[in-house]
């Protein structure tokens, strides 16, 4: 009879048995239904309002009178808003795990810049709307390029990762900001509206290609949540047991900062949500390394909390999503410097 540890439980599926960490299931099942209940509010509060029942009815397809705001107005915004706030939580976890860094997010390490300049280039140029998406996927990518290849000579190595990350962060955010000063003043408007982030005039569209990038993503995902499990061993370790270690953190930080690169293209640089997702996950938790799974379900809730709050907060105005997740992450992130500071 297998040996089940203290805190887990064995579940069967078919012919495989799997150890599931009973806190992690609990806190997971808690997040689904925060998320829940964030969805129907965000479905429910607007201008007109619609009662949690008529949303559920709507949802159900029963035909009532609100299936135009609901299923075509705001669906598909908060689909897009679940979607991209739990690839920016992945995202996180992976290159924080990667890192052994809890200030390391794709906003830190230079991807949100890379993509951010590309997609100002664009918009600064007079480029179609087609044109944005692709362009700023491009630029993240390169950015990530550039950041790998500073941190992955002779293996990746932790420390270089996130210094060479923050110099190419600060080198193309200057570059951005001498495009946008040379720029026409209704084009440099329009890319700082997107380098804000936000998911106003977004929909299926972008929430259908995110969705084919995370199925795409799937096997690399399933294999990044088993090898996460070899991320707090030194190498000496990993390699007595068997492992690569410099290759699965070259693998880790590649498949978070193209989930990052991705997810930045579609909705904009909508800062921090990767940053504090997966600290958020781990004390919950309660465990060494932030869990993929619950950090995906964080970074959901957070981005629908911070879209619902910009839509209604001010309303008729509209705040993007993007100032409502920096209003939440900076403080965070000065609560995770002096935390630091004082364990130092």
């Amino acid at each position: 009879m297998t040996a089940v540890p203290a805190g887990r439980s064995l579940v069967r599926i078919g012919p495989a048995n799997l150890l599931v960490r009973r806190r992690s299931a609990l806190v997971a099942a808690a997040l689904v239904a925060a998320l829940a209940v964030t969805a129907v509010l965000s479905l429910s509060l607007g201008t007109p309002y619609v009662a949690a029942v008529d949303v559920l009815r709507s949802l159900s397809g029963a035909n009532t009178p609100y299936d135009l705001v609901v299923l075509d107005l705001r669906l598909p915004r908060l689909v897009l808003a679940g979607m991209a706030g739990a690839a920016f939580g992945i995202a996180g976890t992976l290159i924080q795990s990667v890192s052994r860094n809890p200030l390391a997010s794709p906003d830190v390490i230079g991807i949100t810049q890379g993509a951010g300049l590309a997609a100002t280039v664009a918009l600064t140029a007079g480029a179609g709307a087609a044109v944005i998406a692709p362009s700023a996927l491009a630029g993240g990518l390169l950015a990530a390029a550039a950041v790998l290849t500073l941190g992955s000579r002779h293996g990746l190595a932790a420390q270089r990762f996130v210094l060479g990350g923050v110099a190419v962060a600060v080198a193309l955010r200057a570059l951005t900001e001498v495009v946008m000063l040379s720029a026409d003043p209704i084009d440099g408007l329009r890319a700082q509206i997107w380098l804000i982030g936000t998911l106003a005039g977004r929909g299926w569209t972008e929430a259908a290609y995110l969705a084919v990038t995370l199925v795409v993503l799937l096997p690399v995902l399933l294999w990044a949540g088993w090898a996460l499990n070899s991320t707090a061993l030194d190498d000496d370790t990993a390699r007595g047991i068997g492992l690569r270690p410099a290759a699965r953190r070259v693998g880790l930080a590649a498949t978070g900062v193209v989930a990052a690169a991705m997810v930045t293209a579609q909705v904009g640089a909508v800062d921090f949500v990767a940053l504090v997702a997966p600290q958020v996950a781990r004390r919950l938790v309660r465990v060494e390394r932030p869990p993929m799974l619950c950090a995906a379900l964080v970074g959901a809730v957070l981005l629908v909390l911070a879209d619902l709050a910009g839509r209604r907060l001010f309303a008729p105005i509209q705040l993007p999503a993007g100032v409502l997740t920096a209003a939440i992450g900076g403080p965070y992130l000065l609560f995770l410097l002096v935390r630091r500071r004082r364990a130092a």
